[in-house]
């Protein structure tokens, strides 16, 4: 069996009193002090996420935007340089091999952030449709990201001496301690925040000026546990959960990623055919009636006990106090309307809400 990788900053971790979990095959921190407090530290002031697990990726070359465009399914001609965009890389059956942001640096350089497990596949994928002339470099290990997530996270950067008041989906260069580093006005948990991508042998220092900058307020290391607590409240799809070779962007909900209009993208056949004729599912939020938390592969089931879906994310809200989640229903099951879930031996009862099922202390705008 292979060993999990780790990031630089695992030692770090390890004196924090963290505790690990494989994620697409890293060892990762999942907590600290613990999921509950680390998520209200995050609506309420400011967490800091290791996410280096993630995938970097670099495209370049003369037309390495357009050959990008070509590829994955959002519409990067929308964007201009220093901006950055939600987009997914399909399959040809319209499935989704993985979701990522490109972050453009110019007509001829674009970088991307796909996930852990899936980096090696869309870097094979690229690299095989690549014309002459258009370099596609695996870069997952040769960079760390730090996310400062959180209403006070505009502060941090302020005391490290960054100036990070720009858009949402926007990334700017920035220098800390001597060191390069580009900062990322994204996230994944709803609230203001941003990404710190920096290269893996400066992520120490990085970290370590980065936790030192809360002053006089506190700073709380998170982990992947509230990230995913977090994620679900705002009805955030996660890969392999809401999407999959198996999940399509239209019954995942995220068809607003979707270049339709242009002329070809990997996948755009399947994908239009799809649309026009409707999904036989949808992805739905879901709030517990009652004290019962949804788990992923729960059956979800009508009036009459019938199985119509099934959950493929679910957890315990901390902000709403009740469990949650995200579930792929029939069509005809929208917000303001109810569900049945088996949990365990009985059936509980759950609204169906619209997402995103909190509302963000600052929004990202």
């Amino acid at each position: 069996m292979t060993e999990p990788l780790t990031s630089p900053l695992h030692e770090r971790h390890v004196a924090l009193g963290a505790r690990f979990a494989e994620f697409g095959g890293w060892s990762m921190p999942l907590q600290y002090a613990g999921v509950v407090a680390e998520h209200k530290a995050v609506r309420s002031g400011v967490g800091v996420f290791d996410v280096s697990h993630l995938g970097n990726a670099r495209v370049s070359g003369p037309g390495a935007r357009a050959f990008v465009n070509a590829c994955f399914t959002n519409d990067l001609d929308r964007i201009g340089p220093g901006q950055a965009q939600y987009t997914l890389c399909c399959a040809a059956s319209g499935g989704v091999v993985d979701d990522l942001i490109a972050y453009l640096i110019g007509d001829d350089e674009v970088m991307l952030i796909p996930n852990a497990a899936n980096t090696a596949e869309v870097v094979r994928r690229l690299s095989d449709a690549a014309p002459d002339g258009i370099r596609v470099v695996d870069e997952h290990t040769d960079f760390a990201i730090i996310a400062v997530q959180g209403p006070r996270s505009d502060e941090v950067l302020a005391a490290l001496g960054i100036e990070a008041r720009f858009d949402y989906m926007q990334f700017r260069e920035a220098e800390l301690a001597g060191r390069r580093l580009t900062v990322c006005r994204t996230g994944y948990t709803g609230e203001r925040g941003y990404e710190l991508v920096c290269r893996s042998a400066e992520a120490v220092a990085v970290w370590d000026a980065v936790m030192a900058a809360g002053a006089p307020f506190a700073i709380a290391p998170c982990g992947l546990g509230a990230r995913d607590t977090l994620r679900t409240e705002m009805g955030y799809a996660l890969h392999g959960h809401e999407l999959s070779l198996d999940i399509d962007p239209v019954t995942a909900g995220v068809s607003w990623a979707v270049g339709w209009d242009k002329p070809a993208f990997w996948g755009a056949d399947a994908l239009r055919a799809l649309r026009a004729a409707g999904p036989a599912l949808r992805s739905r939020a879901l709030k517990a009636t009652g004290r019962a938390i949804p788990r992923p592969g729960m059956e979800c089931v009508d009036a009459e006990g019938a199985v119509i879906g099934r959950v493929t994310s679910g957890t315990f809200s901390p902000t709403l106090e009740a469990g949650i989640g995200l579930a792929l229903l029939p069509p005809g099951y929208k917000p303001g309307g109810q569900v049945g879930v088996r949990v365990r031996r009985s059936v509980e009862t759950f609204s169906i809400e619209k997402a995103p099922m909190v509302t963000p202390s600052v929004r990202q705008a």
